[in-house]
This record gives structure tokens, sequence and C-alpha cells, in this order.
């Protein structure tokens, strides 16, 4: 538990002094945000500031930090150290840095900002990997709710129905009318889930693994099977440090925002918030699988039969009710039905809006809306038909969903490590965990027994090759920018 309070401290104090080293950096401004010199009464429209911050938590997180710090926690504590650095010094810095692009942009898309500082062909690449991941979110948050449902009431086909059809009205209706009215609610009960099950630790001060003897891949240790520490935890736990999705999800924010100022705690804030979450969540499952003398799975009921094999969705609703009772169960229910269910619908939305912006397609009118939305749906419900006739077909969604949404943190963050060395403001912010990402999504692919399976060797020579290959090309970039900007002085 040491390590778990140590964590949590640093986490609120990377905000109040990484978040306004970088704040001092973006140097927020009072001109005018889209929400005002764009005002459409769709996706264009002012919204109190709390319930921005509220949207902005619920879009980026869902059940990100919960499912990924529940599957993170299977490493042991070194866990923490992922969550709190990530979180402060890569997950935070990209939401924020990438929201105020969007401000600064006229809320324009992640495609759209990429297009800008990394060129046309990265652009369009990025629009259809962008809208692909989007899409992929949007099918695997109908899924995966609706199987959860099944088991307490109705046919799992029904509930396909009944959350695809609420995914067509959110998508299509304006900002304030679904999205502005439920999400802060839906906030409130995940961020109350996670104050609760805080408390619940604080009062029983669970004997727990802790850093600094248990560093490294502790299941290994304990005889589990699992894949290598690096780079897979920094896949596995991707909301809660650092998140490709969030880029997507930050310009319908930044389209509600009546000032810059907003940005810190709007968009920083949301991501040291969800990182908190990440990091009781990874605590409470170091409990359940690692606790001592016995493990949570040994001292709640209808656990002990699974244990260590526990499914994520299983350790969410056998520790709430434990700890919570029937209040924690609603909880439970919300964290795995509501979350992926309000993340699906604006991943939806976010397809919708990028590619409004390649095609130059006002958003005003219903038929305009229909005529994106239309084909988007389509693809979804193909996609959702193979995922239901394939066994296999949502973990094989997931995997590449992790992968993907890790791969679009890369393109963010060295985007905006252009923007910034175009500013002439310190670029190392972004560069660093730009650097350190490439390494990992590219090494995943090699060492991962969801990808080739090379093993650890081939995975850290790859590693190695790639970081250099990574500074060389930025260096010279740099360099060539430089002689360039000299000539035109």
């Amino acid at each position: 538990m040491i390590s778990f309070l140590i964590a949590l401290a640093a986490l609120v104090a990377g905000y109040f002094l990484y978040g306004r080293l970088v704040e001092r950096i973006v140097a927020p401004t009072d001109d005018p945000t889209p929400a005002l010199s764009k005002a459409d009464g769709v996706d264009y429209v002012i919204l109190p500031g709390w319930k921005v911050f509220m949207i902005q938590f619920l879009n980026i997180a869902g059940t990100g930090p919960i499912f990924g710090a529940i599957l993170g926690a299977k490493y042991g504590p070194v866990a923490y150290l992922w969550i709190v650095l990530g979180c402060i010094f890569a997950g935070a810095v990209h939401d924020y840095l990438s929201g105020m692009l969007s401000l600064r942009h006229g809320g324009a898309g992640l495609p759209e900002l990429i297009g800008t500082y990394l060129g046309r062909t990265t652009k369009s690449v990025m629009l259809v990997f962008s809208v692909f991941l989007l899409v992929l979110v949007g099918t695997v948050f109908v899924y995966s709710p609706a199987e959860i449902l099944k088991g307490m009431w109705g046919s799992g086909m029904m509930w396909i129905v009944i959350i695809f059809a609420y995914y067509v009205v959110a998508t299509l209706l304006p900002v304030d009318k679904i999205i502005g009215k439920i999400y802060p609610l839906f906030s409130v009960s995940i961020l109350f889930m996670a104050v609760a099950l805080l408390v619940c630790l604080i009062v029983k001060m669970p004997h727990l693994p802790e850093l600094w003897n248990s560093f490294g891949n502790l299941a290994e240790a304990t005889g589990h099977a699992s894949e290598p520490l690096f780079p897979c935890l920094f896949i596995t736990i991707a909301c809660g440090a650092i998140s490709g999705f969030h880029a997507t999800q930050s310009p319908l924010m930044a389209r509600c925002m009546k000032s810059e100022r907003q940005g810190r705690p709007i968009f920083y804030g949301a991501m040291i918030i969800e990182g908190g979450v990440a990091l009781i969540w990874a605590t409470v499952s170091s409990y359940f699988f690692y606790g001592s003398p016995a493990p949570g799975s040994e001292l709640i009921a209808g656990a002990a039969q699974t244990g260590y094999a526990t499914s994520t969705p299983a350790v969410v609703n056998l520790v709430c009710r434990d700890w919570l009772g029937v209040l924690g169960g609603v909880l439970a229910l919300i964290g795995v039905v509501a979350a992926p269910i309000t993340t699906g619908d604006t991943a939806f939305r976010s397809a919708r809006l990028i590619i409004a912006d390649f095609l130059h397609l006002e958003q005003r009118s219903i038929s305009k809306r229909l005529y994106i939305c239309i084909p988007l749906f389509l693809f979804s419900i193909v996609l959702l038909f193979w995922q239901i006739e394939n066994p296999n077909g949502f973990n094989v969604l997931w995997r590449y969903f992790g992968w993907a949404n890790q791969t679009l943190s890369v393109f963010t963050l060295w985007m905006l490590t252009v923007y910034l060395v175009q500013r002439h403001k310190p670029y190392w912010v972004t560069l660093v965990p730009a650097l350190f990402m490439t390494v990992i999504c590219s090494s995943f692919l090699f060492v991962s027994n969801s990808a080739l399976g090379l093993g650890t060797g081939v995975g850290h020579a790859v590693a190695a090759v790639v970081l250099v290959a990574a500074l060389v090309w930025f260096f010279s970039w740099y360099r060539r920018y430089s002689l360039a900007e000299k000539g035109r002085c």
C-alpha cells in the first residue's frame, strides 16, 4: 500500500508542477475559441467548464483505466511506475497539447492537425487509420456490454439493437442534447466508485507487494504465464498512462470551450484523474491477485474458482459487490456497461466529424450528417456480424485496437513535436515520449505472442534499431528545418 500512496501523491504533484510547466510552454491566450467563432448549435456549442471536464473525462476513460489497470496489475507494482510516469510526462501532455492545437485550428480533428504538421500523405494515412480505429472502438463497445446485459435480462441480439440504435441517435443529435446531459452523471458514478474503493483500501490497508521488493514481472515470478513486461505492459495499460484514442476525442470538447485557459484542467486534468482511477484499480487488482497472507480472489465468495484467471469484468463485479454491497453492484454495472457505451457513441461522433472535416461538409443539416453516418454504421454492422460469428472475434478486434491505439499516440506525439519546433518552444516535452512510444509500438509487433512472437531478444534488438533510426530521422529533419529558417531570415 505504501507504493500506491506514494504513486497517488506523485500523480497529484505532477498536475500542479509539470502540468503548470507545460501550460507555460503552451501559453494560453484570450483569443476567441471555435465555440464562439464557428457556433453552429450542433457540434460547436459552448458548455459550462465543469460539464466539458466531465464529458472529456468520460470520453477518454470509459472502461480503459479499469480493464487495462486490472490486466496491467498482473505484472505487479511496476504497473504503478508506468501509470504515474506515463500519465504525467506522456499521456497528459499528449492530451493537453492535442486539445490546445485543436482549439487553435478551429476545432480541427486529429487527421487535419497531422496533415498540417506532418504532410498530406501522412494526413491521408491517418484519416483512414483514425476512422478505422474509431469504428473499431464503437463496434467493440456494442458487443461487450450486450454480452453482459443479456445475462441479466433479454437476448444478446436485443441489446445489440438497442445499443446500436442509441449510437445512431447520439451521433446525429447536437452535442448538448444527449451527451451534454447524461455524460456528467456517468462520470460522477465512475469517480464515486473510484473514491469509494480508495476509502476501502485505506481502511483495510491490505498487505500488498511493494515496488522495492517486487520490481519486475511478478506474474512470471509467481509461476503464471505472461507476456514479456517490455513492451507488453505499455500496450496493456493505455488509458491511465497514454492513449492515442484521446487525441480523437479532445477536438469534441475543444469545440465546446469558451476559453483557452480552461485547457489545463480539462485536458491535462482529466488525464491525471484517469491515471488516479487506474492507480486505484491496479491496487485493488494487486489485492485480488497477490494480497497476503491470502489473495483477495480466495477471500471473496465466488472468486476462488477462477483466481488469477478471473476475467476483468468479473474482477470489477466481485470486488465492488464484496466491498461496496448493493451500491457497489450498481456502480459495477455502470462501470462495465454504461462506460463502454458512452465511449462507443463518441467514437462514432468523432469519426463523423473527422470525415466531415476532410470532405469540407457542413454538419448543420441532418441530411449532411446522415450522408456520412450511413456508410460508417454499415461498416460497423459488417464488423459486428463478423465478431458475432467468430468465436474469438472480440479478442481479435481488441488486440488490434490495443496496438492501433498506441500507434495513434505515436503519430500524435511526433506531430506535436514538429509543432513545438516550429513555434520555437521546448520540444523535448513531446520528443521523449514520442521516441519511447515509437520503440514500444515497433518492438511489440515482434515480441508479443499476439503478433509475431519472436521473443524478447529479437524485440529488444528491433527496439534499439528503431530508436536510433527515429533519432537520426528527427535530428536530420531538425537540422534541415533550422537551415531553412535561417535562409528565410
